[in-house]
């Protein structure tokens, strides 16, 4: 089983009694809660990787001095209860239930893998706030620098508002929600008692995507300064921040999956995979962040995705084809734009460097859930045969 055989950052997967097969539509991402269980009396299942803080295994497997089974005439025995030298002591009960069992950790309760292990995490009771979401960024990222440049550029004269003015305007005010996100996903991963940390890594860490998102805005701020300062702004190196981004984020995905296809392991931490560790397809990172930070689905979505990584191959060859989907994609979109930005009128390129990388994205978008949700449902019914499992 590829959960017991793969290096991972993640902690003990603890198996429960197995539950009746729940149904799972083609449409939806996710399984139904499951009430919680009791601490599980069969062994646990192993996921390699970090201990928990202040608890080694046995702490969690055997019984504490005051848990002992009485003997036949219904006593404590009080050696069986008493510490011994030649065993290491358990620590002291904690207060704390969270202590113990860390936040981080999932209950699997299908121990038998008669069902791939769920997901529990759905996009439907989530659509308002994703719409929300995506027209805040497409107001701020696109209507935004195009309604300010030619509201300024034709609604005033050059004696009213220079050249360099209007530009200095529209930059200013650009990416306002992204700025306020990038803040919002900062103040989750950093507080002390954070619900959606990196497994197995320290706070300051936060998380693979949000130090993509800081490197690709740091670019992007030199480009928009370098093409303000000039008295008469080139207009068209300022219409390919978005492009420059997007090609950023396709050779980093590209470069991942490069890397592990060749069996090079992971030069540094990405989210919850730490050094070393076998690497995964680029966009694996990407679902697990987004997911579980702006998408509230927090460690626990951290922890489930990795046992459903480890466990099902049909999973892990759906991100890898996802991975080429978008890495090429966004690179030759990026390409593509940059070219006809450099090519075309100037009003025009301005145009379609802010509007053809957002239009790329939705087609991207809208062709990616209908192939998922197709997989994830061909992946459920064939979970039989041994080919599609680890």
């Amino acid at each position: 089983m590829a959960a017991n055989t793969q290096t991972s950052s993640m902690e003990p997967l603890r198996a429960a009694t197995p539950e009746p097969a729940i149904h799972t539509e083609a449409n939806d991402f996710a399984e139904p809660k499951q009430p919680p269980t009791q601490p599980p009396t069969h062994p646990t299942l192993q996921v390699p990787g970090i201990a928990i803080d202040g608890a080694s295994d046995d702490d969690e497997r055997q019984p504490r001095a005051s848990e002992r089974p009485p003997t036949a005439n219904g006593s404590t025995n009080a050696s069986l209860s008493a510490p011994q030298p030649s065993q290491n002591a358990s620590r002291a009960a904690s207060p704390n239930p969270s202590a113990m069992y860390p936040h981080t950790q999932v209950v699997f309760e299908d121990p038998d893998f008669s069902r791939p292990p769920p997901l529990n995490y759905s996009l439907r009771p989530r659509k308002k706030a994703i719409l929300w979401f995506w027209t805040l960024i497409f107001l701020d990222c696109v209507c935004m620098p195009i309604g300010l440049y030619f509201g300024m550029w034709y609604g005033l004269t050059r004696e009213q508002l220079s050249a360099n003015a209007v530009f200095s305007i529209s930059t200013a005010l650009l990416g306002t929600v992204s700025i306020v996100e990038y803040f919002i996903r900062f103040r989750r991963l950093w507080r002390k008692n954070s619900n959606c940390r990196v497994i197995g890594a320290q706070r300051h860490y936060l998380d693979w995507f949000h130090w993509n998102l800081s490197v690709g805005w740091f670019f992007v701020m030199i480009e928009l300064i370098a093409g303000t300062c000039p008295h008469d702004p080139p207009i068209r190196v300022l219409a390919i921040p978005a492009s420059t981004m997007l090609f950023a984020i396709g050779c980093e995905l590209l470069l991942v999956d490069v890397l592990r296809i060749a069996g090079i392991p992971a030069p540094c931490r990405i989210s919850s995979l730490p050094v070393g560790a076998p690497l995964r397809p680029g966009i694996y990172a990407y679902i697990e962040d987004v997911c579980a930070v702006d998408g509230s689905g927090g460690t626990e979505f951290r922890q489930r995705l990795n046992l459903r990584y480890q466990a099902s191959k049909a999973f892990r060859e759906m991100l890898h084809r996802l991975t080429l989907f978008w890495a090429i994609g966004a690179i030759v979109c990026s390409i593509v734009t940059t070219i006809i930005v450099f090519t075309i009128q100037r009003d025009a390129a301005y145009v379609v460097g802010w509007v053809l990388p957002f239009l790329w994205a939705g087609i991207w978008t809208a062709l990616t859930i209908p192939w998922v949700q197709k997989s994830l449902a061909r992946e459920y019914e064939e979970w039989t045969e041994a080919k599609f499992k680890a």
